[in-house]
């Protein structure tokens, strides 16, 4: 198996910043905006861009929710072992809101129309965007594209993207390896 790195953490630092200057430009203040991470890989990003946007670019009025869609994937029950759940973490009801999505890596299309159908449960948004750090455009399965992308990548089917973050792999960094 061979490893390539596309991504260091220079590039991804790169990448968030302007991610969140897409999305200042695009929302402005947030009063109506929130944003949703994708448990378990995209809540890495979307914890880190909701820090980046208080910190760095003084956002005061940012919600941060954290979605699981483990019941509403349409592989559910098609896996050999069981999926393990993590926990959805929103406060808030995006009904009439203009929602974020935020993920690590498209592939399919499959994950972000599972979070489509969870998010029902908590209001009739306004608008829906997705924000990834990587889009793997030739992959999909579904009529699903990003509106915010950090990076574009022509991976084929057998390689992998893989996405590592400091916070659990102590360095941030993306590779595609292939078989």
């Amino acid at each position: 198996m061979s490893k390539k790195n596309l991504l260091n953490s220079k590039d991804i630092e790169i990448i968030l910043h302007r991610l969140a200057c897409q999305l200042i430009e695009n929302h402005n203040d947030f009063s109506n905006t929130v944003l949703i991470g994708l448990q378990p890989r995209g809540s890495f990003l979307a914890n880190r861009l909701a820090d980046l946007l208080k910190t760095t670019y003084n956002v005061k009025n940012l919600q941060l929710g954290l979605l699981d869609i483990t019941f509403y994937r349409d592989d559910f029950r098609r896996r050999d072992a069981p999926l393990a759940a993590t926990a959805t973490k929103m406060d808030f009801i995006i009904e009439g809101k203009n929602v974020v999505i935020i993920d690590d890596v498209l592939y399919s299309g499959r994950s972000v129309r599972a979070a489509l159908t969870a998010m029902q449960a908590y209001g009739r948004p306004e608008n829906i965007e997705l924000l990834v750090l990587i889009d793997r455009r030739f992959s999909r399965h579904l009529p699903i594209q990003p509106n915010y992308r950090g990076r574009q990548v022509d991976a084929i089917n057998h390689e992998k993207v893989l996405v590592t973050w400091k916070e659990t792999h102590k360095k941030d960094a993306v590779y595609i390896e292939s078989k």
